[in-house]
């Protein structure tokens, strides 16, 4: 459903994943410097809620998805994944609950789904799920902390940092551009929507749309589902464990894949940055190719997921790509606009490394016996 907010003057609906929000209101560059200082309010009317009562729901949550929620404490973020039994990404959340019911937001189209599949998985379990996505609103805000007592259900976005159980890919906390994004998203009544933005806006701020949003989220290498996972997406590719992978949990479906290309396998794939020749009026879209080479007599080596252009850093994307593509690469990204191809240089900035090795990787043992060895870092292929 279309936002009111779209009724603004200046707003530019955005499409794909964001349809039904605006991509700015008439001033891009202006709102994404205001997001980036923090003084913006973002419409993200768009996700999808999702709302899971009863006794049962932190134990049955934590058995059937990749976090450790079984002791989660209210107005406490955490992230959750579905994983397929093969260990691909199949549903993502954001996680937090108010002492009641446990509320996950998820991408507006995969709200219906996650409710689905949850309410097949229950069996005897006494919870209650509710897809609330027509009743509540999630407004956006570059604030840090969690939801205090007495405001509305708020999950705050902790990435990069690593949660409890999980592990990075990529270089530590306080040398990651994601410690530079607060993110949070409140959670109101639909018919508050415009009372919540104006309160904010009273105050000073700007309302932003999405193109600012995901400039700053490529900056920050942050993975979303409805743009850097496709079918056969595992969370080490995306770095994903620092914040929705508990390693030391008990069983749950995909585990299996978790632990064994965490333990002595790599990922087959790797997420890079790409700083794109800015020189041409036009950027290539989501879905275009990346190439070692150039596309005549080069090799495709993986696609773009999202592209933004940011207010300093210029074009810019996220991409998926081989993870024997070396570091120090140049790739050129061929993709089509407007019928003709487009061939653009892009310089890669590594996300996760091409040794696929995460940073507290367990120490692999010596020989087991004449000419066994365990598989190790230097192993020639990724056990998937």
């Amino acid at each position: 459903m279309d936002s009111p907010l779209l009724t603004r003057h200046g707003a530019v609906p955005a499409t794909g994943a964001d349809e039904g929000v605006a991509w700015h209101y008439g001033d891009p560059v202006a709102e994404q410097r205001a997001l980036a200082r923090g003084g913006a309010v973002v419409d993200q009317s768009h996700l999808g809620v999702v709302r899971v009562a009863g006794p049962d729901r932190l134990s049955w949550l934590h058995s059937i998805t990749s976090q450790d929620v079984q002791a989660l404490a209210p107005r406490t973020s955490t992230e959750l994944l579905v994983l397929s039994p093969q260990g691909h990404v199949e549903h993502a959340a954001g996680v937090v609950d108010d002492g009641e019911a446990t509320w996950l937001v998820t991408e507006g189209d995969h709200a219906a789904h996650l409710a689905g599949w949850l309410e097949r998985m229950k069996f005897m379990m006494r919870v209650e799920i509710s897809d609330l996505s027509a009743e509540y609103a999630a407004v956006g805000e570059p604030v840090a902390a969690e939801g205090a007592e007495g405001e509305p259900v708020t999950w705050w976005d902790t990435w990069p940092r690593v949660a409890a159980g999980g592990t990075r890919y990529g270089p530590s906390e306080t040398e990651h551009p994601g410690l530079d994004r607060p993110w949070r998203l409140v959670l109101v009544p639909r018919a508050g929507l415009e009372a919540a933005v104006a309160e904010r806006e009273a105050a000073g701020w700007t309302l932003a749309g999405t193109w600012a949003t995901e400039a700053l989220r490529v900056e920050a290498w942050r993975p979303r589902l409805s743009h850097e996972v496709d079918h056969r997406s595992v969370p080490h590719e995306l770095d994903w464990l620092r914040t929705a992978v508990h390693l030391h949990k008990g069983c749950y479906r995909g585990q299996e894949t978790i632990a064994r290309v965490h333990n002595l396998g790599r990922p087959p794939r790797r997420l890079v940055l790409l700083h794109l020749d800015g020189s041409q009026h036009v950027v290539p879209e989501a879905g275009a190719e990346v190439f070692v080479g150039g596309a005549a007599g080069g090799r495709a080596v993986g696609t773009v997921t999202t592209v933004a252009r940011h207010h300093e850093l210029g074009p810019v994307a996220l991409a998926v790509v081989k993870r024997s593509v070396p570091e120090d690469a140049e790739l050129t990204v061929v993709g089509d606009v407007g019928g003709q191809e487009l061939q653009v240089a892009a310089a890669q900035e590594v996300v996760v490394p091409g040794d696929g090795v995460s940073a507290d990787r367990p120490e692999q043992h010596g020989p087991l016996a004449r000419g066994l060895t365990p598989r190790g870092p230097d192993a020639p292929q990724s056990l998937l």
